[in-house]
């Protein structure tokens, strides 16, 4: 699953997670971290709609930005 929304709106609903969720993005991406060893994109979204409750877009940008995060380590 790609990222269908544009660069901004990412950016967006990134700064509105933590007024939406109280826990700031670093938490939520560590999170992701110790959380299950998904593979595929949609399974992770799930993971965090099920197990947080969270909104499709919210749990979508955050997979979204785990993986570029992760990508970018990769890289170094």
């Amino acid at each position: 699953m790609s990222l269908v929304f544009s660069e901004e709106t990412h950016r967006n609903l990134l700064s509105r997670i933590p007024h939406c969720t109280g826990r700031e993005v670093a938490e939520w991406l560590r999170k992701l971290d110790d959380g299950p060893s998904f593979l595929r994109f949609d399974e992770k979204v799930s993971w965090l709609r099920a197990e947080y409750d969270l909104a499709y877009g919210h749990a979508k940008a955050l997979v979204h930005e785990h993986d570029m995060r992760r990508a970018a380590r990769r890289l170094k």
